[in-house]
């Protein structure tokens, strides 16, 4: 692992640049470090590291930085349904240490792609948990992380209970993603 993750590393200092990182502290507010490298490059990287392992996306994700934490959830995203109880623990110990919106919603979209029909009801139990929160951004993961099912029906009175519990919510990024799952209920009709 170590040497994945210095050669990941050696890769985005290279490919970093200071007028990237001033827009990504902009557009995704947060304490965490930002090397200023662009979407394109991080597919590559991850494209290159996907037949990584569990460890490889957790020792990036306890990087810190945003880049290391966007790629670990990528090659999760490929991996996890390899062993998706393995995922939904490691997703569960993720979602606390979440603090902006960028890994949110990257966590709570990609990581759990590849099992969303085959683990509908331990995602939706985890939703339920994560909804009640003190933490914002697990609150906003709870929705999140349920965003695909808005396209089934049959999952819609699940949802709607998620967000009736939120939707009077007052942290800025819970209000957006109440709006978010309602805006997709009504393209639905």
């Amino acid at each position: 692992m170590k040497k994945q993750l210095t050669e990941i590393r050696r890769a985005l200092k290279a490919n970093s640049s200071e007028n990237n990182r001033e827009f990504f502290e902009k557009v995704v507010p947060g304490k965490q470090k930002i090397y200023g490298v662009k979407t394109p490059v991080l597919n590559e990287l991850a494209k290159k590291y996907k037949t990584g392992s569990f460890e490889l996306a957790e020792e990036l994700w306890e990087s810190g930085a945003l880049e290391e934490k966007i790629i670990a959830i990528k090659i999760l995203e490929k991996i996890g349904k390899s062993d998706p109880d393995k995922l939904l623990r490691l997703f569960k110990g993720l979602s606390k240490e979440i603090d902006n919106w960028a890994v949110c919603d990257g966590l709570g979209m990609q990581v759990l792609r590849s099992i969303v029909r085959t683990h509908q009801q331990q995602i939706f139990d985890l939703a339920k948990k994560l909804n009640h929160s003190k933490d914002p951004w697990q609150r906003r993961l709870s929705l999140v992380m349920v965003e695909w099912y808005t396209r089934q029906t049959e999952a819609h009175d699940e949802i709607k209970k998620l967000v009736r519990n939120l939707e009077n919510d007052q942290e800025y990024y819970v209000k957006k993603a109440v709006v978010w799952i309602e805006r997709n209920f009504k393209k639905g009709k």
